[in-house]
């Protein structure tokens, strides 16, 4: 009989802990019985660096380079993935030579062999430690891509008999390796002190912060590209959005259409689920993975997040559905950006928005302009044009505007859209109103289009001391019937 998705289990972090007896007799009864979802993370055991069970591989030692650093290479175990299986990766921690760091940035986009070298940091993040901000380094990478091909097989078949996501490495595994590398570091009290700590990744290093962020309130800072934000229907595995998008060609294997990354579906079928199951697995675990249904939790505890989703992405798929349904999350919509694409002709290649970011975050004194946030859009159809009006908070400081646009462009997810770009024709310089400060423009419609599907650009310049960075954010996504 197949496993419902709702029967979701807690693991020891430590396999000779007193308490596994107890916690494997608890995992035994969850199986036998139908329960409602519960937590997929022990905060409590994620915190307790008891457990991490560290293995010193480079202790503390001083780094030259243009910022000398003090770094520490470790392994630590994240938890066990199930019953016996430990779940160990390396973490590199750096820290200013001259002072314990304030707060950190934390990535995952690194390989265990990457994290064997000293890091010579560059770019941003050699500002962020000129500024006292330490560096966090893990491996949020799948299995096989570090030689252990077997493990992430095995969880993906475990998880498809079961819908524990505690089996599954990209719901558990992942952010859990994220919020374990702040235990980590946060023990490390004679290099850290406690501050904030922005997580900032793309694809599976974007989806993983992204969950994580809503458990974890460790975590001050999210910047994520190409990686799911909402829970848009094909995401909840909804029949009638799945029988439109089988109908435009659209797969179930592969990512076009996943719950939160890689489509799974067709795996948990076939290991004798059926979709009732992947329903309830789908409703159940979405409170505790998408940013779209914490809005109001993260921004109380003042998270703040920025998100690249793409305009063509194959994970970051539903932008139409997303930007009808929230238009006030943050996002910057490069055209035709996405998993392997090259972007439009006129994209802005000038963009500096993560390292804009990361320094407004961590130094808000020395960057006193805060970042544009997202504005409302406005559109107003006649027989042969349509007028858009982008509106700003008064003050925002915005210089420039360009909007974008498709005539008929496929559904969310589906082949069409992800393979058909915007032209190279369909773009255009807005004009702002010196009087009401909106920025406006007409588009002429094609007579032969039955809908159109646009979004706006719009720059900002701020400043960190001496050094200029422009940043953009996009209007909502928005898709008009003709």
């Amino acid at each position: 009989m197949p496993a419902l998705g709702s029967q979701i289990v807690n693991y020891s972090f430590n396999r000779t802990h007193p308490m596994n007896s107890i916690r494997f007799l608890g995992l035994l009864l969850i199986l036998s019985a139908t329960a409602q979802a519960t937590d997929v993370f022990d905060m409590d055991a994620i915190r307790d660096s008891s457990t991490l069970e560290i293995e010193v591989v480079q202790d503390w030692r001083t780094v030259p380079g243009p910022v000398m650093t003090r770094q520490k290479l470790v392994t630590i175990n994240v938890g066990e993935i199930w019953q016996g299986q430990d779940y160990r990766l390396p973490v590199r921690m750096v820290v200013p030579a001259d002072r314990k760091a304030r707060g950190f940035h934390l990535t995952g986009g690194n390989s265990p062999t990457k994290l064997e070298r000293e890091t010579r940091p560059r770019g941003i993040d050699l500002l962020l430690l000129q500024g006292g901000v330490g560096l966090v380094m893990t491996v949020v990478q799948e299995p096989g891509s570090y030689g252990k091909p077997e493990l992430g097989g095995r969880s993906e078949a475990r998880f498809a008999k079961s819908l524990d996501p505690h089996h599954k490495i990209q719901y558990w595994a992942w952010p859990a390796t994220l919020m374990r590398a702040i235990t980590t570091a946060y023990a490390e009290t004679d290099h850290f002190d406690k501050g904030k700590v922005a997580v900032t990744g793309s694809s599976k290093n974007g989806a993983s912060p992204s969950m994580a962020i809503i458990h974890d309130d460790r975590m001050t800072a999210l910047h994520a590209s190409v990686s799911p934000i909402w829970d848009s229907p094909l995401r909840l595995c909804d029949r009638e959005a799945w029988d439109r998008h089988l109908a435009e060609g659209g797969q179930q294997r592969g990512f076009s259409g996943g719950h939160f990354g890689p489509n799974f579906n067709q795996r948990v079928l076939d290991a004798g689920n059926t979709w009732e199951n992947l329903q309830t697995f789908a409703n159940d675990i979405s409170d505790q993975v998408f940013v779209s249904r914490n809005l109001q939790g993260l921004r109380d505890r003042g998270v703040e997040m920025l998100f690249h989703p793409g305009t063509h992405d194959m994970v970051a798929y539903d932008m139409a559905w997303g930007g009808a349904h929230h238009p006030s999350i943050p996002l910057y919509l490069g055209a035709n950006s996405g998993h392997g694409k090259k972007g439009h002709s006129n994209i802005e290649q000038d963009q500096q928005n993560k390292s804009a970011f990361l320094l407004r975050h961590f130094f808000p004194d020395d960057v006193r302009q805060p970042l544009l946030t997202s504005p409302t859009i406005e559109t107003n159809l006649t027989k042969s044009t349509l007028k858009v009006t982008v509106r700003f908070a008064p003050d925002s400081g915005e210089e420039s505007g360009r909007i974008w646009w498709m005539n008929d462009r496929g559904a969310d997810g589906s082949p069409r859209y992800l393979k058909e770009p915007i032209p190279d024709k369909n773009t255009k310089e807005m004009a702002q109103d010196s009087d009401s400060g909106v920025w406006t423009v007409e588009i002429k419609i094609d007579p032969n289009a039955s809908r159109i599907d646009l979004f706006s650009n719009h720059r900002k310049t701020i400043k960190y001391r001496e050094k200029e960075l422009r940043t953009y954010i996009s209007s909502p996504y928005t898709r008009i019937e003709l």
